[in-house]
């Protein structure tokens, strides 16, 4: 259903947020500023920021954000 390389990231519990921008086929702007604004959950660790892939696979079986992640 997924690409090879997407399939590899969301066998992971958690993401970057560039590759959750390359899976969601959204700019790597678009994605911090959805996470910034709460539209992509996130867990900030000093200077990281990481997203669930369950989050992500939700997202894309609901086709839209789903309204209670993580």
């Amino acid at each position: 259903m997924y690409t090879q390389e997407a399939e590899a990231v969301l066998a992971k519990p958690t993401a970057g947020v560039e590759e959750v921008a390359q899976i969601l086929g959204i700019g790597r702007r678009q994605a911090y500023e959805a996470v910034k604004r709460g539209d992509i959950p996130a867990i900030r660790l000093g200077k990281r920021i990481l997203i669930s892939t369950r989050v992500v696979r939700d997202m894309l079986a609901a086709g839209s954000i789903p309204k209670q992640a993580a």
